[in-house]
């Protein structure tokens, strides 16, 4: 009896083991490339890598030796440096490991990243634009110093089971255009979708830390803890034009003539400065978005 309860034991933590080796993209997998830097500022701003990952309390946005503390129902995770010094930032990665990272959420050391890390958006780019914006970062200046580990309790501090939750909720799956609609609108979905990572903030989570599939864009309590995140569907949008859409990406500024506020703030600083294409291209696919009620705050 105890031998065979201990081999079922060996045998379940094998089949554990086995279901929970983190994925990696091979060298292999990339096509060769020529960076396009210009490109890759533009992923830069639409995917606020600035928000989480600059120096907290100082005006230059292009140091990102990381620090800033992101609460969670989970812990305290705190983002990383990912500048360009290649000790304590990415300036060692390969190309592979960076996008391995943004689409497998796997370390360059084999392990597992925390979804606090939006690898589930982050895996609809494609390989040239994650390219553009590896590039890019090697660009910005390095900063030396790593960040404190994440504070987490037991059991969320097992990264290997984070292998479980992705076999869940990462699929794996690039950006697909829709044939019926215009490229403005599919260029929207994409920035909105994948490197804008929109959804994360904009949609309530069940209690794997997972976005609601059927809720996606409803809104949901603030990642810290503050207040909530509004429902951009056109159940809270309705009376907003796509013009509205785009001019509060571009200055701030709501069509009732007041201010975006919270964490909001820091993703206009970041929309300013896209292009005008690609604000009217989020502006548009936002505006498709049907009317869909969120959950109230407190449920599920």
């Amino acid at each position: 009896m105890i031998k065979r309860l201990l081999f079922l034991a060996v045998l379940g933590f094998a089949v554990f083991w086995f279901l929970t080796i983190p994925a990696t993209v091979p060298e292999s997998a990339l096509s060769a490339h020529t960076p396009d830097l210009a490109n890759g500022r533009e992923m830069f701003l639409a995917g606020g890598c600035a928000s989480c990952h600059a120096v907290p309390k100082q005006d230059d946005k292009t140091r990102l030796g990381g620090g800033l503390a992101l609460n969670s129902p989970f812990g305290a995770f705190y983002a990383p440096n990912i500048s360009s010094d290649p000790k304590d930032g990415i300036g060692a990665w390969s190309e592979a490991q960076f996008i391995s990272a943004l689409t497998k959420g796997t370390s360059p050391e084999g392990e597992h990243y925390y979804p606090a890390f939006p690898y589930t958006s982050y895996q609809r780019m494609t390989f040239d634009d994650l390219s553009d914006l590896f590039a890019y970062l090697k660009t910005l200046p390095a900063v030396q110093g790593r960040v404190r580990d994440h504070d987490l309790p037991f059991p969320f501090n097992i990264r290997r089971t984070l292998g479980i939750w992705k076999r869940l909720f990462l699929d794996g799956e690039p950006f697909k255009p829709d044939p019926s609609q215009p490229a403005p609108w599919n260029r929207g979905a994409y920035l909105v979708n994948g490197v804008g990572h929109c959804a994360e903030c904009h949609s309530p989570r069940n209690g794997l830390g997972a976005i609601v599939a059927g809720k996606r864009f409803t809104g949901g309590p603030s990642p810290d803890g503050q207040g909530g995140v509004p429902n951009i569907t056109q159940y809270k949008l309705k009376d907003w034009s796509q013009d509205d859409i785009a001019g509060t990406l571009a200055d701030g500024m709501t069509p009732d003539a007041d201010r975006v506020g919270g964490n909001m703030v820091e993703v206009v600083r970041n929309t300013s400065q896209l292009t005008a294409a690609d604000r009217a291209a989020i502006a548009a696919y936002i505006k498709s978005l049907p009317a869909l009620e969120g959950v109230a705050m407190g449920k599920k």
